[in-house]
């Protein structure tokens, strides 16, 4: 949009209106600011319900050698006083250790700080080999010319000479100190495996260190209560780390504790330390009074033999009888029925 008017702030308030949803949107003018390259900023109040305190903002621009108003920008801008959300956090920052499942990748940066590059060991090798061989002659204190074996004298790095044969020995003895530092450091890289590509920095030891000591493999931790005050730097199953790290930690190498195959700290424990007896055996069965006594006979008196075969002799006898209801009533003899409740008590 363009415009010959000379009042910049008319053609930006009509560009609030065209960009409004409706014109009772756009408020009262609030001022204006001037930005570089003939660029003005005009404010107008935001009359949108949820916007409070908004601003709308058009910029234009002002071609001052043809004496025109171009339009470049218009927004809704957030005054002081807006209510803003919380500043946005790249989702990588986000991230916690706990929100990735084993099948997920994050990779690690170049310039991670917490690894620096590693010690070549071919490299250092190479160098204790030029070391061992030196030069054909004697090198001086700054290993630039070799000692004419003919001097008589040579001046030090102080000024004041001394004889040839005493700088050749001091060359020497260099030579044998650059060979057994380079042979050390060549020693330290073998042992702690500091030959890869990049190792942990100390900041990355200490993150480590912290990390670990305040979690749940730490001195604080619910199953040190229960290690009887038996650390676990003085049980047979801690498998101490190496390096600087060796200080604080170790591996637990016992199949039965809660941290087994965990680092876990030297003031850790936990109720599977060696030192610890077993329990002694209990019996888990408790013998209680049984509910059916089927140990005991209980004696029963019965009538006599001849009473009891008298009945029983009847009854197989002669034919029983029943009443309507079919209950059993007794048993007939001729042509008398002799009932149950005539019987023997030991015969019913």
């Amino acid at each position: 949009m363009t415009a010959t008017t000379p009042d910049p702030q008319s053609i930006a308030q009509a560009v609030a209106y065209e960009v409004a949803d409706e014109e009772s949107q756009v408020g009262e003018f609030l001022g204006r600011h001037e930005l570089e390259d003939n660029v003005s900023d005009f404010r107008f109040a935001a009359n949108i319900p949820g916007y409070e305190d908004w601003q709308w903002s058009i910029t234009l621009y002002h071609d001052e050698d043809r004496g025109l108003w171009t339009v470049n920008e218009s927004s809704l801008v957030p005054g002081e006083n807006s209510l803003m959300p919380p500043k946005w956090i790249p989702w990588k920052d986000r991230l916690l250790p706990t929100d990735l499942a084993v099948t997920d990748t994050l990779g690690t940066e170049k310039d991670d700080p917490r690894l620096e590059d590693g010690l070549d060991e071919h490299r250092l090798e190479a160098d204790i080999a030029e070391a061992e061989a030196g030069d054909a002659s004697p090198v001086d204190a700054d290993a630039s010319e070799p000692v004419a074996e003919d001097a008589a004298s040579v001046e030090d790095a102080d000024g004041e000479e001394k004889p040839a044969g005493d700088a050749a020995a001091d060359a020497a003895a260099r030579k044998d100190v650059v060979r057994d530092e380079l042979e050390q450091t060549a020693g330290i890289a073998r042992e702690f495996e500091l030959s890869r590509r990049r190792v942990l920095t100390p900041l990355g030891r200490a993150q480590a260190a912290q990390r670990w000591y305040s979690g749940p493999h730490g001195p604080k931790s619910l199953s040190t209560k229960t290690a009887d005050g038996m650390p676990c730097e003085t049980c047979g199953f801690f498998v101490p780390l190496k390096g600087e790290l060796n200080l604080l930690f170790g591996v637990c190498a016992n199949k039965w504790s809660p941290d087994d195959g965990r680092v876990v700290s030297r003031d850790h424990g936990c109720g599977e330390h060696s030192e610890i007896e077993p329990p002694e055996p209990s019996s888990l069965w408790i013998q209680s009074k049984p509910a059916f006594d089927d140990l005991h006979i209980d004696i029963v008196r019965q009538a006599p033999r001849e009473e009891r075969g008298e009945v029983e002799a009847m009854e197989s006898a002669e034919e029983p009888r029943f009443d309507g209801a079919g209950h059993y009533l007794g048993v007939q003899v001729g042509n008398v029925v002799l009932f149950r409740s005539q019987m023997p008590e030991q015969g019913r």
